[in-house]
């Protein structure tokens, strides 16, 4: 069994300030895993009938735990988790529950009450650098290509049967349990087709004639892969100028391995891996800072700027994506900053070991690696 470090770390400091933690993430993000690891973990499958009649008596169970740490994985299958959850925080805090689900907290029906002030929330992302690391395999055009699911991450060859199970089985067991969506074919369709165009500009129109359901439905669909983790939704930073973007977001598919599987690539090209790093440097940001509040920048004229990290009163920072160091043009870059002069800019390469500096009309950017970039920002 693999020992996450990384991980493993953030929900020990989470137990350590609630007695309640809802760890969550996509299917086979390796939730299960990662909770059996933890020593002396008492785990409870509640996709057990067995198990669900356990915990029918929440005190009775609770008062069996004292002093405990549980893990209560898939605790949205019970009749009313929030309620188990809130006793537990409330009257038992000497026992810790880790509860998981493949959703954010309050996505389904189930969880109308948040806990608010009462538990700790960790999103478990797709595996980030210091998973490879602990994975034993350190190859980073292998992490693209196959994904961030542990599974299809060990696996010697492109599972791609996998990949079409693991979409059926998100269909029965996350959007029909917790959503109870109509017209598979439509919804699936419309997962396929981001996936395939991942990290490009949604118009929901577009995207309704394909799918034959109308607009509204697309804007449903994509709030419902949001709350699930399967897509992120990244919106434009702007002040309102008249030559920007103001509400078109970008959607990125949540691992690079999909991308792959939906676009048909058995081998990445050069040409490939600027996007699937791009992809895979939002992904670590989401797992490092726990925060979806990463934006983009980009006007009428086409300038873009991958990402933004603005937050108020700090200054924006940019963040450009490269494969490669030598592959950056400062020219969007100067255009961003006549109109925001202020704020740290940085490029994030795979092939850079230390950071350096230079100066492109006296604006400063600083060329670093990933693990750089974390701590910088």
């Amino acid at each position: 069994m693999v020992k996450r470090k990384y991980w493993l770390e953030r929900i020990m400091k989470s137990l350590e300030q609630r007695s309640v933690l809802w760890l969550s993430g996509v299917r086979r993000a390796g939730k299960t895993m990662l909770c059996k690891s933890i020593p002396g973990i008492e785990y409870f499958d509640c996709e057990l009938p067995r198990v669900r009649r356990i915990l029918e008596d929440p005190e009775a169970f609770l008062s069996g735990m004292k002093g405990k740490t549980v893990a209560l994985d898939e605790i949205h299958r019970q009749t009313d988790p929030a309620q188990f959850l809130k006793i537990a925080a409330d009257h038992y805090p000497e026992t810790r529950i880790i509860a998981t689900g493949s959703s954010a907290l309050g996505a389904s029906a189930k969880f109308k009450d948040t806990l608010a002030g009462r538990k700790r929330e960790l999103w478990l992302t797709p595996m980030i650098t210091a998973d490879i690391a602990d994975f034993g395999h350190t190859d980073l055009q292998h992490r693209l290509l196959f994904g961030g699911l542990p599974p299809f991450f060990q696996s010697a060859t492109i599972p791609e049967q996998d990949f079409q199970e693991w979409m059926d089985a998100y269909w029965a067991k996350d959007i029909q349990e917790l959503f109870r969506l109509e017209r598979r074919h439509s919804f699936l369709k419309f997962t396929e087709l981001l996936m395939a165009q991942s990290g490009g500009m949604f118009e929901a129109t577009s995207f309704a004639g394909p799918c034959e359901v109308s607009r509204q439905t697309i804007t449903n669909y994509l709030a419902v892969l949001e709350a699930t983790y399967m897509v992120h939704v990244v919106r434009p930073f702007s002040s309102r100028r008249q030559t920007e973007i103001i509400s078109a977001p970008k959607v990125y598919a949540f691992d690079t391995g999909f991308i792959c599987y939906y676009r048909g690539w058995h081998q990445l090209r050069s040409d490939d891996l600027g996007n699937l790093w791009e992809h895979y440097v939002l992904n670590e940001l989401f797992a490092q800072t726990q925060q979806r509040n990463i934006l983009y920048w980009r006007d009428k004229a086409k300038h873009e700027i991958d990402f933004v990290y603005a937050k108020p009163p700090s200054a924006p920072v940019t963040i450009e994506c490269k494969w490669s160091a030598q592959d950056f043009n400062p020219a969007n870059l100067l255009i961003f900053r006549g109109q925001y002069p202020n704020g740290r800019n940085f490029v994030v390469s795979s092939d850079i070991d230390k950071p350096y500096t230079r100066h492109y009309e006296k604006i400063a950017v600083t060329f670093v690696s990933l693990r750089d970039l974390i701590k910088s920002v």
